[in-house]
């Protein structure tokens, strides 16, 4: 008897955001996509490892994000764009 698995893809969503600096704190770059609400929630969700930066998991709230930096959240992807 063969035991047969369905699995369900979920399609990740990509945005992109535009900074007009050289880097930019992961935890203001959450809160820059909407991505949190406040700071506070930002520092939580990054020390409980929900973030992801270039497909690690980042627990560094200060953590320099440059163009092309990847950040993933709820399975939304949030790119640096200039």
């Amino acid at each position: 008897m063969a035991i047969r698995i369905k699995a369900h893809i979920v399609q990740k969503r990509k945005v992109q955001k535009k900074i007009d600096t050289p880097f930019i704190r992961l935890d203001a770059f959450l809160k820059l996509c909407d991505a949190v609400q406040t700071g506070g929630h930002a520092k939580l969700v990054i020390q409980n490892e929900e973030v992801r930066v270039n497909g690690e998991i980042c627990t560094q709230r200060g953590k320099k994000l440059h163009v092309g930096d990847v950040a993933e959240f709820e399975n939304v992807l949030y790119e640096v764009t200039d």
